[in-house]
């Protein structure tokens, strides 16, 4: 995970466990200028606790209310907050705008939000297995289902939580995006962190173990071997991007090699365009086609003119992020 503010189910789940109260809440539509998209969650604790977000406003104070109400009820309901422009910064709404708001307590009343379900929705992430919760407004009856069942294989492509055509609100828990860095050079030093703000849960890989130290790089997720061995145990998705960025063959090939492969959104090789040629002459002759060499992003990033290690880390995010989005 990229930090607790990407784990409101688990901590509502342990909220829950611990005896506490927990209610989820979430956003379900927005019209206007709303800086929470739908899916985006809060929990709630009988305390007043809460973790996350689904305004970045004054309507988090009317949810909790509204919460532990709800809580005391065990009975869920479902809330919208209509901003007029004057009043809208007041509240989070940068220009005006109404969101719909979803609050569920945790519990074993008929209509709240079973905790084993929940439970199950944990463990599924925990898993890096895509699920959804997929809830009726009218029974609050709830399932869990994969992009597998019907109708739901071009839902978790969109990656967009909301109403579908029937009226039921379909929150996706995609597995988190990653990005794996393999080099631990300044630029990475500079990524990481950025990558995690950005909402990635990044790893980095170099078998250096003198470059790849808790000293240059702290509090972050370090792999010591060699990139193809990394990749392999790491098993790369279409939610994962890779970035090389050591400039030896020995550590950077067997990494775009092994990453095209896979289903990643992006690869991005640090390098001059002369580099990259050499690069692509030896990728050539260990076998791979031009569709595959197509999908690497070199030189790495944006053209924004970075010069710095922190610039050029910009502008490589910025790249994964666009590949990203352009995708959806």
């Amino acid at each position: 995970m990229a930090g607790e503010f990407d784990q409101i189910p688990e901590i509502a789940l342990r909220w829950h466990d611990e005896g506490r109260g927990a209610v989820l809440a979430t956003v379900v539509q927005t019209w206007g200028s709303a800086p929470r998209q739908a899916g985006s969650q809060m929990a709630i604790s009988d305390r007043g606790e809460l973790m996350g977000s689904v305004s970045g406003g004054c309507v988090e104070g009317a949810v909790v209310i509204e919460a532990q109400e709800a809580l005391v009820q065990g009975q869920p309901r479902l809330l919208r907050f209509g901003v007029a422009d004057e009043a809208a910064f007041e509240v989070g709404l940068a220009c005006g705008g109404t969101i719909e708001v979803l609050v569920e307590p945790i519990g074993d009343s008929e209509t709240a939000l079973d905790p084993d379900l929940l439970r199950a929705l944990v463990e599924a992430r925990a898993a890096r297995k895509p699920v959804a919760c997929v809830t009726e407004f009218e029974s609050w009856k709830r399932q869990l289902l994969g992009p597998g069942a019907p109708e739901m294989a071009e839902i978790f492509r969109s990656d967009r939580s909301g109403r579908d055509a029937a009226g039921r609100m379909i929150t996706l828990y995609n597995p988190p995006l990653r990005l794996l860095v393999v080099g631990a050079v300044h630029i990475a030093q500079a990524l990481l962190p950025m990558a995690r703000l950005a909402g990635f849960a990044p790893i980095l890989v170099d078998p250096r173990e003198a470059f790849a130290s808790t000293l240059r790089f702290p509090g972050e997720t370090l792999l010591h071997d060699w990139p193809d061995d990394a990749l392999a145990q790491l098993a790369p998705d279409a939610r994962t991007a890779v970035v090389t960025l050591t400039h030896d063959p020995k550590l950077d090939d067997p990494a775009i090699i092994a990453a095209l492969q896979t289903d990643i959104f992006y690869l991005g090789c640090l390098g001059s365009t002369r580099t990259h040629a050499k690069r692509l002459d030896r990728l050539r002759t260990a076998g791979l086609g031009d569709d595959q060499l197509a999908r690497i992003h070199a030189p790495v990033g944006l053209s924004l003119g970075a010069r710095t290690p922190a610039e050029i880390a910009v502008a490589t995010l910025a790249q994964v992020i666009l590949a990203l989005r352009a995708a959806r």
